[in-house]
């Protein structure tokens, strides 16, 4: 990440997307949600390229 892009200051109210490899399921919280609730899946943050 280039330097002037940088989070300075409290981060705690920073959320991310994440996104369920299995079955697709969208939600949003500030770490991993861990499990998938609807089909027990992994979640993968959205903005972390699959590839």
């Amino acid at each position: 990440m280039p330097h002037d892009q940088d989070v300075e200051g409290d981060t705690s109210k920073i959320s991310s997307e994440y996104e369920c490899m299995q079955c697709g399921r969208i939600v949003t919280a500030r770490t991993n949600p861990g499990e998938c609730e609807e089909c027990g899946g992994d979640f993968q943050n959205r903005a972390k390229s699959i590839e």
